[in-house]
């Protein structure tokens, strides 16, 4: 695994951590590329792929997805260090391997994170759904480039962290205006709710007019 296979890989590992771990396992194993031989472990694969399939299931839940990559904030930076420092053919001090892998791996992480906090904000689950087997999807497919193109894909890592701290800074900005929307209606609905509803009052006798002379109300005869 060179430095582009090891720069994809820790931009990947942003999104899907575990998925990473087994592709990049299970691509050493099978000669597709030369990856380190601790990926290469069948428990490290085992264990990755069944965090790999709990992390599908979670990942398509509102707000568990949320909770999900807050467990994962210093988890998938420490992954792509990891990819970074292990790399067999890479060629940078291991100081900057890993500092990269890591900063990659983060990018990635916060433009996942800010992109689900601004879909939590819809009430339909579909969504949730949709966006994650995007991001798999995605993910696989630059992995798969990856392997077959090393330094294409390295050269795209490093585009895609860039533009994932921006598209970060965008999404968490969108994602502040959308959950303070959300707080004024279940205010306003709160308050609707909290309201007694008001008693119909019987309607009042009209008294008529005063004398325009004396200012006194008119006495009824009896």
């Amino acid at each position: 695994m060179d430095l582009g296979t090891a720069a994809a890989s820790a931009w990947s590992a942003g999104i899907s951590l575990y998925g990473v771990i087994a592709a990049v396992g299970i691509a050493g194993r099978l000669n597709w590329i030369e990856a380190n031989p601790f990926f290469e472990r069948p428990e490290v694969i085992g264990i990755a792929l069944l965090l790999f399939m709990v992390e599908l299931v979670v990942d398509k839940i509102a707000f568990l997805d949320s909770f999900w990559d807050l467990l994962h904030t210093f988890l998938r930076p420490l992954g792509g260090a990891l990819f970074g420092a292990l790399a067999p053919h890479q060629t940078l001090p291991m100081p900057v391997a890993i500092t990269l892998g890591a900063a990659l791996s983060l990018s990635a992480h916060a433009a996942k994170s800010t992109t689900r906090m601004v879909v939590n904000t819809s009430p339909e689950p579909a969504s949730n759904v949709v966006v994650s087997a995007l991001e798999d999807g995605f993910v696989a497919v630059f992995m798969a480039l990856a392997f077959a193109y090393p330094k294409v894909a390295g050269v795209l890592a490093l585009i895609l962290g860039a533009m994932s701290v921006v598209f970060s800074i965008v999404m968490f900005r969108t994602a502040r205006r959308a959950w303070r929307s959300v707080q004024a209606r279940w205010r306003r609905r709160r308050r609707r709710r909290d309201q007694p509803d008001q008693p119909d009052q019987p309607d009042q006798p009209k008294r008529p007019p005063p004398d325009s002379v004396g200012g006194a109300w008119p006495t009824v005869p009896s």
